[in-house]
């Protein structure tokens, strides 16, 4: 059976938070998600197994040993996989030994994306950064150095809460994009958010 089969087979309800808990618990299927979310197409037991092994053990596919693999390739075919795909989040061809994601792993974007072990979020460093940028802009501010000392110190203040204010409406803005997947429903969005007509 191929792994891009019909998803009629599995009822593509949304998953309950406990399956969702119980998948997430394993730090295997976690590093799993993530990679077949970064590929977004169907890969190989093997490949996947090499990726995971290689982020287990923090080092290069290429410095791998056989045991590394091996020792993921057994747990992902024989226990995580099959899990994995009982749930409905991915489709494991087990014959052919390809998987690739459903419609349903969408639902695991949050979760995955506060559980990610790989990066700091690029959402976290432009935090940081807008912080130091308004305490210096506050510290020249202070010293009435010129020509920090033409804007009164409300001026100030209401400029760098406009400016987490927006970013941060960007931010949840492009999260919800990444998580739903359509641009187009801003109305959505913004009801998510608690806007109401």
């Amino acid at each position: 059976m191929s792994a891009q089969r019909v998803f009629a087979d599995k009822e593509a309800e949304s998953l309950s938070k406990d399956d969702i808990y119980s998948m997430l618990s394993n730090r295997r299927r976690r590093l799993a998600l993530n990679y077949l979310r970064e590929t977004a197409e169907e890969v190989s037991v093997r490949e996947l197994s090499r990726e995971v092994a290689a982020m287990e053990n923090g080092i290069e596919r290429e410095e791998l040993t056989y045991k590394q693999r091996k020792r993921v390739y057994t747990s992902l075919h024989q226990t995580h996989l099959p899990k994995l795909d009982d749930v409905g989040v991915i489709v494991y061809d087990r014959d052919r030994g390809n998987i690739s994601l459903t419609p349903l792993a969408t639902e695991l974007g949050s979760f995955l994306d506060s559980t990610t072990e790989r990066h700091v979020s690029s959402w976290s460093v432009y935090y940081l950064g807008l912080s130091g940028l308004s305490m210096l802009v506050v510290a020249l501010a202070w010293t009435g150095l010129f020509p920090f000392s033409l804007v009164p110190d409300l001026g100030y203040a209401g400029l760098i809460a406009v400016g987490f204010a927006v970013s941060a409406a960007l931010h949840v803005y492009t999260e919800y994009i990444a998580v739903e997947g359509d641009e187009s429903s801003l109305s959505t969005l913004l009801a998510a958010v608690g806007w109401r007509d």
